[in-house]
């Protein structure tokens, strides 16, 4: 194949891949609104309700590395097609749910799904040349904002219109249309080259790591709404959750040692460029949704308490933030291929620093935070976009579906460890207004979580030194 074609081929690909991440951020964003439909619909209480979003997430977190794994060895594109019908069956079980245990089940069909991303993620690397990847890459990135504002905008108007049911169910002729294309118009060369270097999947690890992330991770989940309630048997339950994972642990990496084709290379773990890349990614993830559900609830919150305003004035204060992530993404895609990937990853820390910083001194209104918001929306989208492309650059070709389910697995940790933190200061400081019986989160609440939030930027700031000294001694 010529240059041209190559080109051609290349961004073919992309707009497809980018294609799936906009759909399946849409189905995401989507769903939020329908929870309190949901709720009244199954009969749930608000703590039973988390695991719709939960049982996704985990889900997404313990397939991801394991996809990542086998897409490097029976092909990129084969696994891809799978995980897209996988996503499918999931998303049409999801709209016909009449209970929550199906739904559940549902959404953790639709988990597997996640794990698209990283296989995605492989496909742009090898399909762009070394000059060009960062701006796939962003643009890539940038889709899931996208995708996220097409599904705030339309979200609430098919829930109250048609039904919960069809945010669901109307994610299913798209993805099948987009599994067609995928089959018709993806070509990947070096999975010609994929039978002669199969390997087997490490069932035993694969199993202990299912052990680790799942227990972990529901753990984790759970802390927040444990940690002030009266029921002690529930502390109880989670620390023998965190002592599972921890215990499974050395047997893990006893298991990667001895097997031949380990679902987790240890090489890649211990790689002086990718572990404080992996790091800063899952810091990233943190700072992004630590705040994710402190702002809606001191947005929602009763005065003077909060701000006593309603949904739409919580997607008002968010809505920028997210426009501004699609579109800083993509500049910094083009950014990060003129002058490379570490200044725009220390920039965007330093900014995002500074964004949080502010949020933590003042918060005095919603336009406020709006516009805090948006310094906070610059800095992590040029942090992520350049720590993700740090990964992919350091990354073996012939692992990279492996590595980068590492990487995705450690940003979804991050991701569920933000409101775990989050919730905890939220249960812990709450206050009763005018006497009633109802109470809510206190001012001291909020404080704890935006400066946690400075905190961990300063780590991705200290992080991304830390990969400068290590990436300019490598080159010398």
């Amino acid at each position: 194949m010529n240059e041209k074609n190559s080109q051609k081929d290349a961004w073919i690909a992309l707009a497809i891949l980018s294609s799936l991440a906009l759909i399946t951020m849409y189905g995401e964003t989507m769903l939020i609104p329908a929870i309190p439909y949901l709720i009244d619909d199954f009969k749930i209480s608000y703590n039973t309700s988390s695991w719709i979003l939960t049982a996704y997430l985990i889900a997404g977190a313990v397939m991801t590395p394991i996809i990542g794994k086998l897409s490097d060895i029976y092909g990129k594109k084969k696994i891809l097609m799978i995980v897209i019908v996988i996503y499918s069956v999931g998303s049409f079980f999801g709209g016909l749910s009449n209970d929550i245990f199906m739904m559940i089940i549902s959404r953790v069909i639709q988990g597997i799904g996640l794990a698209m991303f990283p296989v995605a993620f492989a496909i742009i690397r090898e399909k762009f040349p070394h000059e060009k990847l960062a701006i796939g890459q962003g643009i890539f990135t940038a889709v899931f904002s996208a995708g996220a504002v097409v599904g705030l905008g339309l979200g609430a108007t098919i829930v109250e219109y048609f039904s919960w049911h069809m945010t669901f169910l109307s994610i299913v002729p798209l993805m099948i249309i987009l599994s067609i294309v995928v089959f018709r118009w993806v070509r990947i060369d070096s999975e010609k080259l994929i039978s002669r270097i199969r390997g087997s999947i490490d069932i035993t690890g694969t199993l202990v790591l299912v052990g680790i992330v799942s227990t972990f991770l529901t753990g984790l989940t759970l802390l927040p709404n444990s940690i002030s309630g009266p029921n002690n048997n529930h502390m109880v339950i989670i620390l023998a959750l965190f002592m599972i994972s921890i215990a499974l642990l050395p047997l893990f990496i006893f298991t990667q040692k001895r097997a031949q084709s380990p679902i987790m290379d240890l090489n890649l773990l211990k790689d002086t460029i990718l572990l404080p890349t992996n790091l800063l990614i899952m810091s990233i993830g943190v700072a992004f949704f630590i705040i994710y559900q402190a702002l809606p609830i001191l947005i929602q919150s009763p005065t003077p308490l909060g701000f006593g305003g309603g949904p739409i004035a919580t997607a008002s204060v968010q809505l920028p933030f997210m426009v501004l992530s699609f579109v800083i993404s993509i500049l910094s895609g083009f950014l990060i291929s003129k002058i490379g990937n570490i200044k725009p990853t220390l920039i965007g820390s330093i900014i995002s620093t500074i964004g949080f910083f502010l949020l933590f001194i003042y918060h005095p209104s919603e336009l406020v935070i709006s516009l805090e918001l948006c310094i906070v929306a610059i800095g992590l989208a040029f942090a992520e976009i350049g720590a993700f492309n740090i990964s992919l650059v350091s990354a073996p070709l012939n692992q990279s579906g492996t590595s980068l389910g590492i990487t995705m697995l450690l940003f979804l940790i991050g991701m569920s460890l933000g409101p775990a933190i989050s919730g905890i200061y939220l249960e812990s400081f709450r206050s009763t207004i005018d006497n009633t019986n109802e109470s809510y989160p206190t001012p001291l609440a909020y404080d704890l979580t935006f400066v946690t939030a400075v905190l961990i930027s300063i780590l991705s700031v200290i992080l991304t030194l830390f990969i400068t000294k290590k990436l300019i001694s490598k080159t010398i």
